[in-house]
């Protein structure tokens, strides 16, 4: 059944930039607009597992730290040349969260970097991504791990430019508050810290994270497309959001004109897989169909999924107007990967598939999650002319 979408409509009490909207848009939802099963390659999963033995010179504390020994986490994921480029979160004993990377020929088998590629340091991003209340006393710390400070860089999400640039949106995390943070580079080892993606007052000390910028995949690469000539990004871990920028570094949240609020553009919804909350996985790719974003849900404990437990993570997808990136179009009911493997639901965190990489490789897309906040897995999907 084909529907008129009117895509203007909403954007007129939005505050960010919509020069050149179109005043109606027509879709067919009736295609087969969403990725098919994922199979897990459970011949090699968990691909990435901790290394304890990795070691690494704090630069803040001048100590050597063992900054992956407690877990590894929800991977971002890019093809450069002919190998894929793993950009993980890892913990230390304490829980301070680092960058590292490993990286595959073959998108399966993965080799480590013997240190982290992005971290807390000695910078004008330290008093966001560094724990200061250290002590015993810390109202931050928790029962179970006394001496653990929760703090650091986390999640990242990396896209392509136009211009050759890699843009990362990550979590700045200070033991208390997370805050959507940005940073570029120009060869995926050396990057260059931008800040804070939300600088303003009403905004930089409220809770933020989990950036996925609109993209269009063209040779196998994932880059960053502009609409109505914007950059877009969905953000957000309860509700989803959106952002406009003009150049991927500075982005502007887009409100409600009249009261100056944040619009949500996907909620959780009771009786279903993602009834307790919503937040991005990848990158959301741009489509003929529209803009398709896996996302990923909680279980609530109660008006939830009956077939999953309580708070547990799984992934769906969504179909955004690809004119009107706020217009929800469609969405999946169900989830298309939930745990259901040992590793995936017993670790720091049980009951958790995280999704967060996505890339097409050799002709397959490669998914990457992390599971139970602890290891690293893959599923593939051989689906080549998606």
């Amino acid at each position: 059944m084909k529907k008129i979408i009117l895509a203007g409509f909403l954007f007129l009490l939005l505050g960010c930039k919509d020069s050149a909207l179109p005043t109606t848009q027509v879709a067919d939802t009736t295609q087969n607009w969403a990725f098919d099963a994922f199979e897990k390659v459970d011949s090699l999963n968990p691909i990435l597992n901790p290394t304890p033995s990795l070691t690494f010179e704090c630069p803040i504390t001048k100590q050597p730290i063992n900054w992956e020994e407690r877990n590894v986490l929800n991977p971002s994921a890019v093809v450069k040349g002919d190998q894929v480029y793993l950009f993980y979160r890892a913990q230390d004993v304490k829980g301070t969260s680092r960058i590292g990377l490993a990286i595959s020929s073959d998108g399966l088998h993965f080799k480590k970097s013997p240190a982290p590629v992005f971290y807390p340091a000695n910078d004008s991003m330290k008093v966001y991504e560094w724990n200061y209340k250290k002590t015993a006393n810390n109202a931050f710390l928790t029962d179970d791990c006394p001496n653990c400070y929760f703090d650091g860089v986390e999640d990242p999400r990396i896209v392509e430019s136009a211009d050759n640039r890699y843009i990362m949106t990550y979590t700045a995390y200070d033991g208390k508050t997370a805050r959507l943070a940005i940073a570029s580079s120009k060869d995926l080892t050396n990057w260059t810290k931008h800040g804070l993606v939300f600088k303003s007052e009403k905004y930089k000390d409220k809770w933020s994270k989990s950036g996925a910028i609109v993209v269009e995949s063209k040779g196998g690469k994932q880059i960053a497309k502009k609409i109505n000539g914007q950059y877009w990004m969905y953000f957000g871990d309860t509700n989803l959001f959106l952002a406009s920028s003009d150049d991927l570094i500075h982005w502007e949240i887009c409100e409600n004109e009249e009261n100056k609020q944040m619009i949500s553009v996907l909620h959780p919804r009771m009786g279903y897989f993602d009834s307790r909350l919503v937040e991005p996985g990848p990158y959301a790719l741009y489509k003929e169909d529209g803009i398709l974003l896996i996302y990923n849900g909680s279980n609530a404990a109660n008006f939830n999924d009956p077939n999953l437990s309580k708070f547990t993570y799984a992934a769906g997808q969504a179909l955004f107007d690809k004119n009107a990136p706020h217009k929800l179009i469609n969405r999946t009911d169900s989830y298309f990967i939930y745990p259901d493997k040992a590793y995936e639901k017993i670790g720091e965190v049980n009951e958790v598939c995280f999704v967060e990489g996505l890339v097409h490789f050799k002709d397959k897309w490669f998914l990457y999650y992390g599971t139970a906040d602890s290891k690293i897995a893959v599923a593939v999907n051989n689906e080549i002319e998606f």
